[in-house]
């Protein structure tokens, strides 16, 4: 399905003048968070559930499950807030030398937000899927895959008129929350998910942590670091402003998800061990 969509993505973009590399810059720096948090989590996520469904353990396999998905909640909700918010430093940073310009980070800043605002719902697939296969049902995540790609073959369509190449990242995005609310949605229907009292108590509290860096690396970018960025200032200049954005934001968020009690230290410790 992901080398569907890479190529009815690439179809469309040549059609743009610098879309295919706009869209092949933004989607490597959206990788990263992807790759680490939402497919690690999966790889150990299928053998878990499947060991302790097979033990009629279905209390366990429902924790583990709570436990993925709080876990990963916790990392891909502020990745993606601070790629939306701080895309433009971070993409000044890394690519804008030589050959890619200002003019190719203005360009890129906002496909890379696009990539970003679907990042929880890949994540989310990840970790509804193998409650699928564990239980030996293939079927249901590849019908619901196989409507994604429609999805996202249409509104790919409809928005690269509107929003240029922007508009094929906003459609990948949108195609992945329509696929996780499906699995979502079919999981508690069925039976296979049911959310426990500690993750409906902690995903508010995630979710405030969150808007609080998000405050916080807004205000910095806005009224603070705005001179590293300007045109001239050079990369040392942009990589310190970058590593001030990093460390604040990294600060602010797991200091509000600690005083919020969202997460704990040493919890964040047992999940990354496993």
């Amino acid at each position: 399905v992901t080398q569907i969509n890479l190529a009815i993505a690439t179809a469309l973009a040549s059609g743009i003048t610098g879309g295919v590399a706009f869209l092949y810059y933004a989607d490597r720096l959206f990788q990263l968070p992807l790759g680490v948090i939402g497919v690690a989590i999966g790889v150990v996520l299928l053998p878990t559930l499947a060991r302790k469904l097979r033990a009629n353990d279905t209390q366990g396999a429902l924790d583990s499950q709570n436990r993925a998905l709080e876990f990963a909640l916790f990392l891909t909700l502020p990745a993606a807030a601070a790629l939306i918010i701080i895309g433009r430093p971070i993409l000044h940073t890394v690519y804008e030398h030589g050959a890619f310009t200002r003019a190719d980070t203005l360009a890129v800043a906002p496909a890379l937000a696009a990539f970003a605002a679907g990042l929880p719902a890949f994540t989310l697939t990840k970790i509804f899927q193998p409650g699928f296969y564990a239980r030996e049902d293939t079927k249901t995540p590849m019908y619901f895959a196989m409507a994604t790609v429609a999805v996202n073959i249409i509104a790919s369509i409809v928005l690269v008129k509107l929003y240029s190449h922007v508009g094929i990242a906003l459609a990948t995005s949108i195609a992945a929350w329509l696929n996780a609310l499906a699995l979502i949605a079919m999981s508690l229907r069925r039976g296979f998910y049911t959310s426990d009292q500690r993750f409906r108590s902690r995903l508010p509290r995630i979710l405030l942590s969150v808007a609080i860096m998000a405050g916080v690396l807004w205000a910095l970018l806005r009224y603070g670091l705005a001179g590293h960025y300007a045109e001239g200032a050079g990369f040392a200049a942009a990589l310190y402003g970058l590593l001030a954005l990093l460390a604040a934001g990294i600060i602010s968020y797991f200091a509000a998800a600690h005083v919020s009690g969202a997460f704990r230290l040493g919890e964040l410790k047992r999940s990354l061990r496993r």
